[in-house]
């Protein structure tokens, strides 16, 4: 097939993004794709008719506008198949608080409130004291990558948190902190049907899996399977792919909780997860027995096959 590779963008993690996709790119080349990489920022969308001369489009634009439906809808009107959910599922998605309310009938979500910078700046953390308490975890609305997120022991440390976030930010969540074993799980479709690929249990050297123990070789140590007990692991795959199915979720997408005495808390879910050297989702699939050339030619062809929209 001939393949286009969308990476970069604009957003906060286009090196993440160009590091995943020239991954991608070079393990489809590998499988004998013809493929291109196309960086796409705005002033590629003066070319947008070139996304016709292809069979495939393998976006891995992570975060905003490639992973928050801007794109999704873009593409949906190019009309050729892509790699990823379609536009609703993406907004719903990257949106942490319409998700969290989205999924709460299926799993337990931390207590959590969307905090708006004007509220911050006339009543400080009042209702954060009120609704969520201390310890909490603080992260932007629309994010990916653990980037602007924090957890706050203290109310000095939250209002230090939220008053750095808020420079960048218009809207954050605060969640109460849940104290347990980081897990991600994996899910790709395999011949049309979800299927939920070994947990993943994240161990990483700082107080939890950000963006620099994501993507720094040495600083989490991985565990798989995830060592939470076969009736726990029953229950978050699960749990996981009802998640994925009710979102509407398309190709792979990846689950990310906390198992706490025997319950599994919602975090979020990335619907187009990180594919580097370091990522979870391939190395769930490596466990479950496919390459890495294996796993993106099989997301491809799942996208050939059942594209996120109606053809």
């Amino acid at each position: 097939m001939k393949i286009a590779v969308l990476l970069g963008g604009i957003s906060r993690e286009r090196e993440i993004s160009i590091r995943s996709g020239k991954r991608i790119a070079q393990a489809l080349k590998n499988f004998g794709h013809t493929v291109d990489e196309i960086d796409f920022t705005l002033s590629f969308m003066d070319k947008l008719k070139q996304l016709r001369n292809y069979d495939v489009i393998f976006n891995i634009l992570h975060g905003t506008f490639g992973e928050d439906g801007h794109l999704q809808a873009i593409l949906d009107s190019v009309g050729v198949p892509y790699t990823g959910s379609g536009m609703e599922t993406s907004v719903i998605a990257f949106d942490k608080y319409i998700c969290n309310l989205y999924v709460h009938d299926i799993v337990s979500v931390p207590r959590f409130i969307l905090l708006p910078k004007q509220e911050f700046i006339q009543n400080g953390i009042q209702r954060v004291k009120e609704v969520v308490g201390m310890p909490c975890v603080i992260k932007p609305r629309k994010e990916g990558s653990s980037i602007g997120t924090h957890i706050c022991f203290s109310e000095k440390e939250l209002i230090e948190a939220l008053t750095l976030e808020f420079n960048n930010y218009n809207e954050m969540i605060v969640q109460e902190y849940i104290k347990g074993t980081e897990i991600t799980v994996s899910i790709i479709d395999i011949e049309g049907k979800p299927t939920v690929l070994p947990i993943l249990e994240l161990r990483p050297k700082k107080l939890f899996y950000d963006y620099e123990a994501k993507y720094t070789d040495g600083m989490t140590e991985f565990i798989i399977p995830a060592q939470i007990g076969e009736e726990v692991t029953k229950k978050v795959e699960d749990i996981a792919l009802r998640i994925y199915n009710k979102l509407g979720c398309k190709h792979f997408a990846r689950v990310d909780g906390i198992v706490s005495n025997g319950t599994f808390y919602f975090l979020e879910v990335n619907t187009l997860p990180g594919m580097t050297e370091l990522s979870d989702l391939p190395m769930s699939a490596k466990a479950y027995g496919l390459s890495f050339e294996e796993l993106v030619n099989t997301i491809a062809i799942e996208a050939y096959r059942n594209p996120p929209f109606e053809q």
